[in-house]
């Protein structure tokens, strides 16, 4: 039994969302029921804490009465955005326009497959929106915004009962007449929007232009969804775009408006017991996928020995297993599912249950996992981030004084590679990312921001790497 268990963790958990059993596996969080309602659009939340995860959940939600239509941006040539602006707004909100014209297209495209639809809609949807398994978003998105796109069969000759449309308008004047089909046509049904992966053109936060251009197209995305919620907004139309977002990325958006953003966001946050239930979950789940959700304790005992792990001085400190991983975590279910997938990997033929020593051994691992993780997150702030993490690792210290960290910094670039950043730079944006957190004068006590969103660096209290990256950065 418990070798079927670490064979089904060490096979079949991924850490890619889109590449793990959904159905099997999805965690319904309290926050789904409000996305799936309508009630939130905007889900912000750190890279491995379940965006992706319910984004696939609710693009595989299909019956007669739900459609769905999941827009990943992974890949995709931003710079074909950037040329389709709106010039009859100025910055930030020149990217409305083609963002309502993309919800507006996918919703057609869905109203289209919809039985409900009356047949002589339906059959002019599908003449536009054709079905073709080779068309990429980048494709879909191209081909509407041509200028030889057919859109002018929806009114032409009074089909559909709509306002004349000329066959050269551009996608911009045609954005009114999709509202209009979609005002007069749409039934009750449930079309959801999906936006993720949009962080493929943040590269770069030092240069101004194009993180300029990518800020504002994000800022035209937000408020188009605000605009086709408030246009649709009567309770007969079920019409819900989403929004997936890192919130690092969310943060660097500027707008006066963005406070009213917060009526339509949701953030995606774990505490420990909102993580002992998820593993339970999952355990469970992998122990038998229709059988029933076992208590965490119950859980846990099914998989790990029931011994402490030995750590510290002389190997004299005892820590049960599970705040022994989670103090090597950012409280993230990707952290503990990387960590448990190692677990079960490394574990020998001998152990009928994963030993504690196992659990030891595989921190190495994990901290080199935790370090890639940060420095793909960090990357557009600081693209020399792994020379950064090199000073880290040659002041050799848990904790240090800022001092002790510029005077390595500038030794380190010396050759004058860093005049787009200084150290004192470096470390906000490491503190941003918890790979450092301040250590107050009370004893056992730190501040990352993993586990306190409003905290800021104080630079005059000393430094503390996180525990995950110790054995990553070479840290004793």
């Amino acid at each position: 039994m418990t070798h079927l268990l670490i064979e089904e963790i060490k096979e079949n958990w991924k850490l890619e969302a889109k590449s793990e059993n959904t159905e099997r596996y999805f965690y319904h969080v309290d926050e789904v029921s409000k996305i799936l309602a309508g009630k939130r659009s905007y889900v912000i939340g750190r890279k491995g804490t379940g965006k992706t995860a319910i984004s696939e959940h609710i693009a595989n939600i299909k019956n007669h009465s739900t459609f769905s239509e999941k827009l990943s941006f992974k890949n995709f040539p931003f710079n074909d955005l950037y040329h389709l602006e709106n010039n009859g707004y100025t910055a930030p909100n020149q990217y409305i326009t083609i963002w309502k014209y993309i919800i507006y297209s996918f919703v057609c495209k869905m109203m289209s497959r919809n039985a409900a639809i009356s047949d002589d809609v339906a059959l002019i949807l599908k003449e536009l929106y054709a079905p073709d398994p080779v068309k990429s978003l980048h494709k879909w998105i191209k081909r509407w915004t041509a200028k030889d796109f057919e859109l002018s069969i929806l009114g032409s000759g009074g089909k559909l009962g709509l306002q004349e449309i000329n066959q050269s308008a551009t996608w911009i004047e045609k954005v009114d007449i999709l509202e209009e089909v979609i005002a007069k046509y749409a039934d009750n049904s449930t079309y959801y929007i999906i936006f993720d992966e949009l962080d493929e053109d943040y590269k770069n936060v030092l240069d101004a232009v194009k993180f300029g251009n990518y800020t504002e197209l994000l800022t035209g995305l937000f408020k188009a969804v605000q605009d086709v919620k408030a246009v649709f907004k009567d309770e007969n139309f079920n019409m819900f775009p989403i929004i997936f977002l890192r919130d690092d990325i969310y943060s660097l958006i500027a707008d006066p408006d963005k406070t009213k953003w917060d009526d339509y966001k949701i953030e995606l946050d774990w505490d420990k017991q909102k993580i002992q239930k998820l593993l339970a979950f999952r355990i469970s789940k992998a122990i038998d996928p229709n059988g029933k959700i076992l208590t965490f304790e119950n859980a846990w005992k099914s998989l790990f020995i029931n011994k402490p792990v030995m750590s510290g001085h002389q190997q004299k400190d005892s820590v049960a297993i599970f705040d022994f991983i989670f103090s090597n975590t950012h409280i993230r279910p990707r952290d503990f599912i990387k960590y448990l997938h190692a677990c079960a990997d490394a574990n020998e033929a001998k152990y009928s249950l994963i030993h504690p020593s196992v659990v030891k051994m595989v921190g190495k691992q994990f901290s080199n996992y935790l370090k890639r993780e940060l420095e793909d997150e960090i990357q557009g702030f600081i693209p020399h981030i792994k020379i950064v993490l090199d000073v880290i690792s040659q002041v050799r210290k848990q904790t240090f004084s800022i001092n002790e960290f510029r005077l390595a910094f500038k030794e380190k670039f010396k050759d004058g590679s860093s005049k787009d950043f200084d150290a004192d730079f470096v470390l906000k944006v490491l503190f941003l990312f918890s790979v450092i957190g301040n250590q107050p004068k009370q004893k056992n006590q730190t501040v990352f921001r993993f586990s306190n969103k409003e905290a800021e660096l104080n630079f005059s209290e000393p430094l503390i790497v996180h525990r995950g990256l110790f054995k990553a950065l070479q840290i004793l």
